[in-house]
């Protein structure tokens, strides 16, 4: 059997590969017959065009054949680009030296195996491939007379379609799963569709795709194991105090608010990556949220609830625990967005405990939301509110298909090459078993968050919202904030984090790191990676921030740390221990929700 790149191949011996052929059918019947089954049940249900695609290339191809001398330059400019690339293909199999037509993009890994290159025929479907790629995406993109949103949905779903018929992504034209099917006899391809059965019956009829070895983590085991407690819980979340990793901690305790959307513990990676665990190794009390995972029965919280319910309730029960009345706090992603409407919400209401305010990856202004906008229309929306309704929740397998989409060769494709057409098991990955670990979403609060956030951008706009009674007026909130975004986030794009800064007052600063909505914030400083950009300045104008903005290498956490340090308070408190104040413990650290699984 192949398990690691580079182990001795197998060849199945006959009795075998028939054994596991009969398996294979009879898996296969029994998932054709549970799927006629549900639809027998279900009926013709729900919408046919879910996305609403359809309508968006209805109007392209409108707009596109009322210019049609358009359409003819644009096939002729292909027709030179394959002129030059049968030129230069041509001198390569006559041993000359010629220049490649075209090259895969910065970070495009589907054509790294040597033969893309090497193998005149191969090289040759790759570059066809991508010119023909390119053309298609110029096409779409430069098409007039589309409204920005329809363009935007025109342009993601066109990506989408040339992504998936790459030829990296078929057994026929793969080389290396061609080389891979005869060195194993085609073992690799048997192997695979026994993945691809797997996947299937854990996602009971939807593919669910393997991303990583799910053996070889364990959360509280070699994932979310920093120790510390359980002190609070109620029906949203559960409260973590950390145990002291010095004698003496800062007067004010840090509360890390995390998304609900996925689990806390992308800031507790195991020891070397935990932002949590290197938080207390510098003198802070650090507290978490950790969110349940929502069923049925929780169908019925608002995002009042999660205000309420969530950070209130966390800092009254560390101010019962520990007595602290003043607290330092962190948001990530729509945690972060969560933590400006408290602080909003705090700001009407005369309460002044948060002294400071770190937002990650956040937004509050959701004009410009990247990608994601293309997800964000009434029809939409409503399809989304009819499958949460009969459910009570949203499946967190259909929040995770559409953050995957938006990096589709990285966390789709490459994974069924990797899974179906070459037979591997996928590796051990922390990342990609947090990824994988979805969680699902309460019915009300979700449509109202992207009702309300994404298509009314009501945030944005001073007391057009009110959340548990409170107006969202940004412009009274003066805490000290510190502001992260990151360059290649497809969930938070950088500049509309910047310009989600400028709706508050207050002291701010903004840092701008290297990477993604994850690896950009989960960036430990001992792995030396990436590097960000920094500055005290924040003019009104994102760009005129980025140059003026110094880079420096490595993690942009020592920057924080100096800069939470200085509204920490004194570093002179007998470090508390879980339980040793006026909260009993519950369970040891990280709490039984945190566990709770979707499937």
């Amino acid at each position: 059997m192949i398990d690691q790149p580079g182990a001795e191949q197998r060849v199945p011996e006959g009795a075998e590969l028939t054994h596991e052929m009969a398996d294979i059918a009879r898996r296969a019947q029994r998932l054709v017959a549970d799927f006629v089954a549900r639809q027998s049940v279900l009926g013709p249900i729900g919408n046919v065009d879910p996305l609403n695609v359809s309508s968006a290339f209805i109007e392209m191809t409108r707009q596109m054949m009322m210019d049609p001398a358009a359409l003819v330059e644009a096939q002729f400019e292909l027709w030179q680009d394959y002129i030059k690339l049968w030129r230069s293909s041509s001198q390569r199999v006559l041993g000359q030296d010629a220049e490649f037509a075209v090259e895969p993009g910065e970070g495009d890994r589907r054509f790294s195996h040597p033969d893309w290159e090497e193998v005149e025929v191969f090289n040759f479907m790759k570059q066809s491939y991508l010119l023909t790629a390119r053309w298609v995406q110029s096409l779409v993109a430069n098409v007039e007379g589309l409204d920005e949103k329809t363009a935007q949905k025109v342009a993601f779903y066109t990506r989408q379609f040339i992504d998936a018929l790459s030829p990296s992504n078929f057994a026929l034209t793969n080389p290396e799963v061609l080389r891979t099917t005869i060195e194993t006899h085609g073992e690799n391809l048997v192997r695979g569709t026994k993945n691809l059965l797997d996947d299937l019956e854990r996602g009971r009829g939807m593919l669910s795709i393997r991303m990583t070895d799910d053996t070889a983590f364990e959360v509280g085991g070699n994932v979310a194991n920093t120790p510390g407690k359980v002190i609070y819980q109620n029906e949203l979340m559960q409260l973590i105090q950390y145990a002291p990793l010095t004698e003496t901690v800062y007067e004010r305790p840090l509360l890390i608010i995390p998304p609900w959307i996925n689990k806390y513990y992308v800031l507790d990676l195991g020891a070397e990556k935990s932002f949590i665990r290197w938080a207390a190794e510098r003198g802070h009390t650090v507290f978490v949220i950790s969110w349940v995972n929502p069923d049925e029965t929780l169908a019925g919280k608002t995002f009042d609830d999660y205000l309420l319910e969530g950070p209130i309730d966390a800092m009254d029960a560390i101010e019962r625990a520990i007595g602290a009345t003043e607290f330092n706090l962190v948001g990530y992603c729509i945690g972060g967005t969560l933590l400006a409407c408290l602080l909003a919400y705090m700001t009407a209401k005369g309460d002044r405990r948060v002294k400071s305010a770190t937002y990650l990856a956040a937004l509050v202004d959701f004009s410009d939301p990247g990608e994601l906008g293309v997800f964000i229309d009434e029809e939409q929306l409503a399809e989304v509110e009819r499958r949460m309704g009969e459910r009570g929740f949203l499946d967190g397998r259909e929040m995770a298909t559409t953050f995957n989409l938006l990096r589709a060769n990285d966390l789709i494709w490459s994974f069924v090459v990797n899974n179906y057409l070459l037979g591997k098991d996928p590796f051990p990955f922390d990342l990609l078993y947090w990824n994988s670990d979805s969680t699902r979403m309460p019915a009300i609060m979700h449509a109202f968050y992207l009702r309300t956030m994404y298509l009314e951008n009501a945030l944005a706009k001073p007391g057009a919202l009110k959340i548990a009674g409170a107006p969202m007026d940004m412009r009274g909130v003066t805490v000290p904030s510190f502001w992260l975004a990151t360059r290649e986030d497809h969930i938070a794009p950088w500049k509309s984090v910047y310009a989600s800064m400028g709706l508050f007052s207050g002291p701010k600063r903004f840092a701008l790191a290297s990477s993604g909505h994850i690896a950009g914030v989960v960036n430990p400083p001992d792995k030396h990676k990436y590097a960000y950009a920094s500055d005290a300045r924040t003019p009104r104008n994102a760009d005129a921030w980025l140059k003026g903005a110094s880079e420096r290498p490595g993690s942009w956490w020592p920057e924080w740390a100096n800069w939470v340090r200085r509204r920490a308070g004194k570093r002179t408190k007998p470090a508390p221990v879980p339980g040793a104040g006026g909260l009993p413990t519950i369970e040891d650290a990280p709490g039984a929700y945190v566990k709770v699984k979707s499937d």
